[in-house]
């Protein structure tokens, strides 16, 4: 028998995908409690402090949106990470979602396998709020992104960035798998001598990429919310 882990709060009204979540869950070891409208989920979320909320946006009542709004305002939940789960089309709402605070999103109509695999990168990322003591050295693989000496290596060569593309780079690199908006990297990575508005943060990304030659595949688009880099 699986040991019990984690646990995870589920806040979805339709019963037929609450009760696959619930299952597939349960089957991988975690604790899984539900809810089926937001304004219980958000109680729940605050008397049980769940390790993470797999959080439906279209929900009856108090929508996921407002849910997430109030679980990230409130001392006692502001840190649970939240994966929000959202219909096609939503763009808009993931995006909203994301800048409020949420973790990450799955789409409907989802395999059970990509939504344990989502959870399980959540989880392995320890999914506690953004903070900028994040390590000044970041290795993942043969790329290296070291802020104190301002470097990049690649296949221990060096590779030659400005310092914007060097913060862009450490951000997303210091979170593999959490997918940031453009207005999240554009707040974050501004500094002093900088000049980065609105969909330039796409011209450094593909500056970004371009000097990654072969790896540039490390940086992923997520189509009509922003970027990440690929949780290897």
């Amino acid at each position: 028998m699986v040991m019990a882990r984690e646990k995870i709060l589920i806040v979805e009204d339709e019963i037929d995908i609450l009760e696959v979540i619930e299952y597939n869950l349960s089957r991988e070891g975690y604790r899984v409690l539900s809810s089926r409208d937001g304004e219980d989920g958000v109680r729940i979320a605050r008397s049980e402090a769940p390790d993470l909320v797999l959080l439906d946006l279209m929900l009856p009542g108090l929508d996921g949106l407002a849910v997430c709004r109030k679980l990230k305002a409130d001392a006692v939940t502001c840190d649970i990470p939240i994966i929000m789960v959202t219909a096609k089309g939503e763009e808009s709402d993931i995006v909203l979602g994301l800048g409020l605070g949420a973790d990450d999103y799955v789409t409907k109509p989802f395999s059970p396998k990509e939504l344990v695999a989502r959870v399980k990168a959540v989880m392995r990322r320890g999914a506690s709020k953004l903070d900028d003591s994040a390590k000044e050295r970041i290795v993942a693989g043969d790329l290296i992104v070291d802020t104190a000496r301002h470097e990049v290596l690649l296949d221990d060569r060096h590779v030659a960035v400005t310092p914007t593309e060097l913060r862009l780079l450490h951000l997303l690199v210091s979170h593999p798998g959490r997918v940031f908006t453009r207005d999240q990297l554009l707040s974050r990575v501004i500094g002093e001598g900088a000049f980065v508005v609105d969909r330039n943060i796409d011209v450094h990304i593909r500056g970004i990429r371009s000097k990654l030659g072969s790896h540039r595949d490390m940086i992923e688009t997520v189509r009509g919310v922003g970027y990440r880099f690929r949780d290897r």
